[in-house]
């Protein structure tokens, strides 16, 4: 693993979430064959963006924080956007894949994204 991407634990989930912009995260697990195919993928793109905190949480060895998450199938990614999740999703994503979706996530207005989970919390529509 590449040394700029952090290795997620109970110690210090919160504090990479909350004190980083936009965090990138690789659910995975060392016996996933995809997980093993995605990992050169996701290192490569993290070499390549630096504004962006990449990070990597072994389902296995934290499967608490795994399971806060609803993770069920890996290899998983998700993204934080100003301490929000606002992507998490099952499946190996090609380097263009991870392209486009970081484009999107840094054209995100959180202000939006908040108010929208507002009402869906209120279970307004």
């Amino acid at each position: 693993m590449i040394e700029s991407i952090v290795k997620l634990n109970k110690e210090n989930f919160e504090n990479t979430i909350s004190s980083n912009k936009i965090v990138m995260i690789d659910f995975w697990a060392p016996w996933c064959g995809p997980c093993r195919q995605f990992a050169p993928v996701f290192e490569e793109f993290a070499s390549k963006n630096a504004d962006i905190t990449f990070a990597k949480l072994n389902t296995d060895e934290e499967p608490e924080i795994a399971a806060s998450f609803g993770i069920q199938s890996i290899p998983t990614v998700g993204i934080f956007k100003e301490k929000t999740l606002v992507y998490l999703e099952p499946g190996m994503l090609p380097a263009e894949g991870l392209e486009d979706l970081t484009t999107q996530v840094k054209k995100l207005d959180m202000e939006e994204v908040r108010k929208e989970i507002e009402k869906q919390e209120n279970g307004d529509t």
